[in-house]
């Protein structure tokens, strides 16, 4: 008997865990092998300051992101079948406003905790979840919606900013 073909992307984890084990990889690592490099560069208010609108404009994205996809009745988590293309709203700006989100927060909590390690961890992060996110998310949506998910690609820019 055949196997049913997968009606998901097949990342490689949950995308949220990603940019969190960059954060804790960054944290244990400033522990062990304190580089202070954020510390000599920015002050604490300047820190707080620049990091906490990172936090905002993160958590921003990632809930904006999360409503379209709640009003267009489809899963947000990316082992589910996804029901609908979501194109409006951040999603006529950006096609993955959660994960530019996920990196907003992520970098945020870096300046503020003045963790320079989860800075340094956030590239290799970037490339696992765009290798092992991203990119299969981008087969599968264009599997399954075909001319509609090209066209969308074609016009709007994956992270913000044009390719």
């Amino acid at each position: 008997m055949a196997r049913p073909a997968r009606d998901n992307p097949g990342v490689i984890c949950p995308p949220p865990l990603i940019p969190l084990a960059a954060l804790a990889g960054g944290l244990v690592l400033d522990w062990l092998v304190p580089a202070h490099l954020l510390q000599i560069l920015f002050g604490l208010p300047t820190r707080l300051v620049a990091g906490g609108v990172l936090v905002v404009a993160g958590f921003a994205l990632m809930l904006v992101g999360s409503r379209a996809f709640a009003a267009a009745r489809t899963n947000i988590p990316p082992w589910k079948p996804a029901l609908a293309l979501v194109t409006e709203g951040v999603y006529a700006y950006v096609r993955n406003p959660m994960y530019v989100g996920f990196g907003f927060v992520t970098a945020g909590l870096a300046l503020a905790l003045a963790s320079d390690w989860t800075l340094v961890f956030m590239v290799p992060a970037a490339i696992v979840l765009h290798r092992g996110v991203v990119l299969r998310e981008e087969r599968y949506l264009e599997g399954k919606f075909g001319a509609p998910y090209r066209a969308y690609k074609a016009a709007v820019p994956r992270y913000g900013w044009p390719a």
